[in-house]
């Protein structure tokens, strides 16, 4: 498994016909379980380790429920690697993207 997506049922579905597996989620205790899930966080894993994707995929309103264990997750540098996307209503006013952030960090305009 490369890459797997937790998001709106919408979002998963779309991610689904390309052929890339997910999870839906209403709420944040929903949210916090997956990804404690997928990362194998908490020990809560029923994936063996070299199962896990190497890139996981949340969509905006997700990232926004579960912000600081991303947070924390990203700052031990383990895979999965997280990639945020917009939800199907489009990106979330006054949120960095990835654009953003590579701006920010390099000082150089893409």
């Amino acid at each position: 498994m490369n890459f797997y997506i937790i998001g709106s049922r919408e979002i998963v579905l779309a991610f689904k016909m390309i052929g890339i597996t997910g999870a839906v989620v209403e709420n944040r205790s929903e949210a916090l379980e997956v990804f404690n899930r997928v990362t194998g966080k908490g020990g809560l894993s029923n994936i063996p380790t070299e199962e896990h994707p190497r890139v996981l995929i949340l969509s905006e309103d997700v990232a926004c429920l579960i912000e600081s264990e991303e947070v924390e997750w990203q700052k031990t540098g383990k895979f999965p690697l997280i990639v945020e996307v917009p939800g199907i209503n489009g990106h979330i006013e006054g949120r960095k993207t990835l654009t953003d952030s590579i701006r920010e960090a390099i000082g150089i305009n893409i």
